[in-house]
């Protein structure tokens, strides 16, 4: 799929697994999301522009290179929130902001119930973060909200993806790059990820 990068790294694909486990604990679910958030965002960031930097070495002056964008963090709450950790590993002057959605269980779709953005961008480059795209609601919602505020670098970070979750970001912001650490099968008749590992924010949070 055009724009979707499902993550070819081995020790993304054996940390997943021991995530799926129904028998994992939370306090080893949460370091896996954070594990994987941090793999996955480097793989994510391969794009990132540089400037140069003279810097001297404990041997001669050389040029190098540092980043010159600035990056920002948009995990969907609750359930992003663990990935966050994973992220500032790679980068600790990335800026958090958050943004809260909730999926209404009738209509599965996306309700809005926090945002704290300012008034202008801070920011370059977006990732929004959120291991589960499933019905994809809260993706498009967020990425709309982003596009608002005035970013033009977006990107997704998640650990699965569901087929219909990915369609629907596609189809309204196809420009926005995918990175997870799987493609699923399908969604389930309650909207989820199948075969998936459960609700992300219960089993990192211990509410499951």
């Amino acid at each position: 799929m055009e724009n979707v990068f499902p993550s070819p790294h081995p020790l993304v694909a054996h940390k997943l697994t021991k995530l799926r486990d129904k028998n994992t604990d939370p306090k080893k679910f949460r370091e896996l999301v954070r594990e994987i958030g941090a793999l996955l965002t480097y793989e994510a960031t391969t794009d990132l522009l540089l400037k140069p930097r003279q810097v001297q070495t404990p041997l001669a002056s050389m040029q190098g290179s540092e980043l010159m964008q600035k990056v920002g963090l948009v995990p969907i709450l609750r359930a992003g929130l663990g990935m966050v950790e994973g992220v500032w590993e790679l980068m600790p002057s990335a800026e958090v902001w958050h943004i809260g959605l909730y999926r209404d269980e009738r209509t599965l779709k996306p309700v809005e119930y926090y945002n704290k953005l300012p008034v202008e961008p801070t920011v370059s480059v977006c990732l929004v973060l959120d291991p589960m795209l499933a019905t994809g609601g809260s993706a498009v919602a967020t990425i709309d909200i982003l596009k608002r505020w005035g970013v033009t670098r977006i990107k997704f970070v998640g650990l699965i993806g569901a087929p219909e979750g990915i369609a629907l970001v596609r189809t309204h912001h196809p420009e926005v790059p995918i990175h997870l650490a799987a493609v699923d099968e399908r969604l389930d008749e309650r909207g989820y990820i199948f075969p998936g590992l459960g609700d992300a924010g219960d089993r990192q949070f211990g509410t499951d």
